[in-house]
């Protein structure tokens, strides 16, 4: 096989790098107009010189100058997530590798792409640069065992090293780049070591486990390395013999290890119990440091080169440490996991709640943030504008709801009634009441009065998790579907229920009234969208298409189009009269939790685990 190199003017120019400044337009999906979110962080490294940290996302890899650590390109030119990336040892070049089996080498000066390297088949587990920059090392994701050897310059495949008995999940080079290290996964399970020149195999580790991992020290006088269940074993390069291990106890894993450029040190990053970054002396194993304050598991850890600082990524942020002090130097934000949004009644602003435990107000013409709410709940799980934009309802997970000031971010009031979770919040159309579903052990309907707090009704009749619920046009209707796969509607004025649908065959996560009432969407589990008719109880259609269950349905504000976020990454686009699917958009790289029509139906705005916010145009 031989892989080609091509360095397309064309190309650079058909997938550009972008500033931070103008990241909502970046590389967008078709249809799409905007992108909101950073995607959440997979892993962070810094430059061999120091001066850019990567971070890779969700959405693509943010350069950023280590001088300010403000974002001076953000690189997106594969067509799926990305899995790894790797400096070259001057640090002119990135080499990243994504789902579509291309790598993939950038400038890291400019942002600009330089080459494809393309012909894997199957895909690539790991990448590595020798020391000198002239050899990339990649892992087949195949289970045919391969290693790959590539000439940088040429592209040119120098070598194929094939004694691993399974996939390859891991690579490293030495210090001194003579022997390239080799991790398998089962049936393997071994570590190699090979001659770079020659090809020739020079040592087998057996480890019994996966191997996920491996670095070396940059001495090279240790090897770590990384088995299931996070257990790292340290040893000794001269005699092969095992000089430590780092073994998970009390729910501690160590996902990722960094070695200080002096190679005493080393620090570990994992799902602790406080989500700690920990330092550890490399000669003894003794925990030298606990840093804290992430408030998710640390996936990726990384010294700067001049090893005064060590940047740590998790899911919700970048953490810098002064290594000498522990003390958090800066915190790079906006990088998180996105469940939810809601238009403000005007259509200029959005909100969103998300895994960082914050709910966020969004400029929708500038991308930019207009207010953060914190505190209070652990975790957000629903969130509600009135019909005037100026309250802010959030449900969460310590059974209580809250009212915020949309403008001034003020607290206003506290909920308490529901003995779990609050799964689902909604005004009703005049926001004089508020609504609220409750989660298991709960399993009540609650409406509020919006002004003074009180509660005012408790519906009881679901078995399990209210899931979602709605208010119809002239708020006499509520809507609730549950886990219990059924649909209910009660009156509001009586408190009584009014009809029960069945016809789902798991649970219900979405309901939405129709603009005239006429009509209640419902979509769940069992990958269906159902349309009932709310004045016999009767059920009108049934929409299939969608490949995994359903998370979210609502009706554009003319009642013509049916929009619905699904499982299997889509948002997908309904007649509302004839059921028919008129769309299918694709562009989002994880699951989509949420959408929402903005009030002049013009924009739907959908919501995925990949951290961001799309926004369509509807019309095309």
């Amino acid at each position: 096989m031989k892989i080609m190199v091509t360095i397309l003017m064309l190309l650079v120019l058909l997938l550009p790098s972008t500033s931070a400044q103008d990241y909502t337009q970046l590389n967008l999906p078709e249809g799409a107009s905007a992108r909101f979110g950073n995607g959440f962080v997979k892993e962070v490294q810094y430059s061999p010189d120091g001066s850019r940290l990567a971070v890779v996302t969700s959405i693509g890899i943010s350069l950023r100058d280590t001088t300010t650590y403000r974002e001076v390109a953000l690189l997106a030119g594969h067509t799926d997530s990305i899995n790894h990336i790797a400096f070259s040892p001057d640090g002119s070049t990135l080499a990243t590798e994504g789902e579509d089996n291309t790598v993939l080498l950038w400038d890291t000066e400019t942002g600009t792409l330089k080459g494809v390297l393309t012909g894997h088949t199957a895909g690539i587990n790991d990448l590595a640069f020798s020391p000198d920059g002239k050899v990339l090392a990649g892992a087949s994701w195949s289970d045919d065992g391969t290693v790959w050897l590539w000439d940088t310059e040429t592209g040119e495949l120098k070598r194929t090293l094939t004694e691993h008995t399974g996939l390859v999940d891991s690579l490293a080079f030495s210090p001194d780049g003579t022997t390239l290290v080799s991790g398998g996964q089962i049936p393997d399970t071994t570590v190699r070591l090979w001659d770079v020149n020659t090809g020739e195999q020079k040592q087998i580790l057996t480890t019994r486990v996966v191997v996920a991992d491996i670095v070396f020290s940059p001495d090279g006088s240790t090897l770590a390395v990384r088995g299931e269940y996070q257990a790292w074993w340290f040893w000794d390069t001269e005699t092969w013999e095992l000089k430590w291990t780092l073994t998970p106890k009390d729910e501690v894993w160590y996902v990722s290890v960094s070695f200080s450029p002096d190679g005493t040190t080393l620090a570990s990053g994992g799902q602790h119990v406080n989500n700690a970054v920990r330092l550890w002396d490399v000669k003894t194993g003794e925990q030298k440091q606990i840093l804290t304050g992430h408030t998710e598991r640390v996936r990726s850890v990384s010294f700067s080169p001049d090893g005064e600082t060590l940047a740590s990524g998790s899911s919700d942020s970048v953490y810098l440490w002064d290594v000498k002090t522990g003390e958090q130097k800066q915190i790079l934000t906006g990088y998180t996991t996105v469940y939810s949004v809601v238009f403000s009644p005007d259509g200029k602003t959005l909100s969103s709640w998300s895994g960082d435990k914050t709910v966020r107000l969004w400029n929708i013409k500038t991308g930019e943030h207009k207010q953060v709410f914190t505190g209070g709940m652990e975790r957000v799980i629903s969130v509600a504008f009135s019909s005037d934009g100026g309250i802010l309802a959030c449900g969460g997970d310590d059974n209580t709801i809250r009212l915020w000031d949309a403008v001034t971010g003020e607290q206003k009031q506290i909920l308490n009634g529901h003995t779990n979770w609050v799964r689902s919040v909604a005004f009703s159309p005049d926001s004089s009441m508020l609504a609220s579903g409750g989660g298991v052990g709960d399993r009540t309907v609650r409406l509020w009065d919006a002004v003074t707090g009180e509660q005012k009704r408790v519906f009881i009749g679901h078995t399990h998790v209210v899931e979602s619920i709605a208010f119809s046009a002239e708020g006499r209707t509520l809507a609730s579907g549950s886990w219990d796969d059924t649909v209910r509607l009660w009156d509001t004025v009586t408190g009584e229920q009014k009809q029960v649908f069945i016809g789902h065959t798991d649970f219900v996560n979405s309901v939405s009234f129709s603009p005239d009432g006429r009509t209640l969407a419902s979509a769940g589990r069992d990958q269906t969208v159902r349309l009932w008719d709310t004045v016999t109880g009767e059920p009108k259609q049934v929409l299939t298409g969608h490949t995994g269950r359903i998370n979210s349905v609502a009706f554009s504000p003319d009642g013509s189009v049916l929009a619905s976020g699904s499982w299997d990454d889509t948002v997908r686009l309904w007649d509302a009269v004839t059921g028919e699917q008129k769309q299918v958009l694709t562009g989002h790289w994880g699951i989509v939790t949420s959408v929402a029509f903005s009030p002049d139906g013009r924009t739907l705005a959908s919501v995925s685990w990949d951290g961001t916010i799309l926004l369509w145009k509807v019309a095309d």
